[in-house]
């Protein structure tokens, strides 16, 4: 499995995974096709096809579990799950 596929991946675990770091998920994303806009208000704009989705980041590089979750039903909803790549 390829170290962008192992990062999406995590997203997907169960239970949720607490240690997702922001930066190295950023560069999966984007290898996917994902247009990934940082902001200055600790968010992350995701752009796919026709979809967007604001991620909310934390100071600390790592995601919230609640972060997870929604980033985990935006990317189901675009069709990039684990089984998909």
């Amino acid at each position: 499995m390829s170290k962008h596929k192992d990062k999406i991946a995590k997203i997907f675990e169960h239970p949720i995974s607490g240690n997702i770091d922001v930066s190295r998920l950023v560069h999966a994303l984007e290898y996917y096709g994902i247009e990934v806009d940082m902001n200055k208000k600790h968010r992350a704009l995701l752009h796919f096809k026709d979809r967007e989705y604001s991620l909310a980041l934390s100071h600390r590089n790592e995601l919230s579990k609640d972060a997870i979750v929604g980033l985990r039903h935006f990317l189901q909803e675009v069709g990039l799950t684990p089984e998909n790549l």
